[in-house]
């Protein structure tokens, strides 16, 4: 005969249906009952792209990008922290905020080089470097150490003086992809990453393209192109549209670079966790003694 401890209670379930939850801003994440594990995406704030003058500034580099599964307890509360993207700036760009869930933490982007041949900043993704005449700025590291595993690239290299007609920034790294070097390389960002979290995949975490040259004793060039995944594009000294442009919102993406403008913003991190279905116990306050040790055993019983 069992030990009781009043009437006999069998314990209930209940289908707890996949729950997605996106936060493009900070908030609280509440996991559902019989929740024990998620998959995560965690991306950063992008960095801003750089106003290199004459000489074209860096690209910003992307947002850190980090996804995965992680263990959680069901139908507890867990702070979720969204970074934002850098500001544009002038001649000093700055780097993208951290974001950060369930432990888990991604590094701010990179911001882009500002004036001569300065270097990249590192981040989640490394900011490239600019153009000038102290010589060829280094594009930023991506991976902030110590984090680990990696959570994006090295920015691109800045060009040399003198150079002939081309691009003069280096690209800001992206999540799947190194930023374009400088001239005589591409300037463009880097690319991201696909996620399917939600669904179709999705492509974030773009690299931020370089500002292109407008000195006449370096010659003349269109800015790089955006990192595809939410990179902005760097702007052109030569040809339409001119202006670069900011880092699209909830991607990471980097800021463009710039010329004499503004060195543009990175766009604003995202935080998405996905629950998978699951079974809810349920009990009443009495219940037989072997019925709860088999469900705790099988890790189902209710907190």
């Amino acid at each position: 005969m069992p030990r009781l401890i009043g009437a006999v209670q069998a314990p209930t379930s209940t289908p707890v249906p996949e729950q997605i939850t996106t936060f493009n801003s900070s908030g609280t994440l509440i996991t559902q009952p019989g929740t024990v594990t998620v998959d995560y995406l965690v991306i950063a704030g992008g960095g801003a792209g750089g106003r290199g003058g004459y000489y074209g500034g860096g690209g910003g580099g992307a947002g850190g990008y980090r996804t995965g599964p992680a263990p959680v307890s069901g139908g507890s509360p867990y702070p979720i922290v969204v970074g934002a993207g850098a500001p544009s700036g002038s001649s000093l760009s700055s780097p993208g905020s951290d974001s950060s869930a369930l432990g888990i933490t991604a590094n701010g982007g990179g911001g882009g080089a500002g004036f001569y041949g300065r270097a990249g900043q590192a981040g989640g993704s490394g900011g490239g470097g600019s153009l000038g005449p102290l010589g060829p700025g280094i594009g930023g590291a991506g991976n902030t150490p110590p984090v680990s595993p990696s959570q994006g690239n090295t920015g691109g290299n800045g060009g040399a003086v003198p150079v002939g007609p081309g691009k003069a920034g280096g690209g800001g790294g992206g999540a799947g992809g190194v930023g374009g070097g400088g001239n005589p390389g591409t300037g463009n960002g880097g690319a991201g990453l696909a996620s399917s979290i939600t669904g179709s995949p999705v492509l974030r975490a773009g690299g931020g393209g370089a500002g292109g040259s407008g000195q006449p004793s370096v010659g003349y060039a269109t800015g790089g192109a955006a990192g595809p995944g939410g990179g902005g594009k760097g702007e052109s000294v030569t040809g339409s549209p001119r202006p670069s442009t900011d880092g699209t919102v909830n991607t990471g993406g980097g800021g463009g670079g710039s010329n004499l403008q503004t060195g543009r913003a990175g766009g604003s991190g995202v935080v998405i966790i996905k629950e998978p279905e699951s079974t809810a116990i349920a009990a009443s306050s009495i219940w037989d003694l072997r019925a709860v040790f088999r469900q705790v055993k099988s890790s189902n019983w209710t907190n």
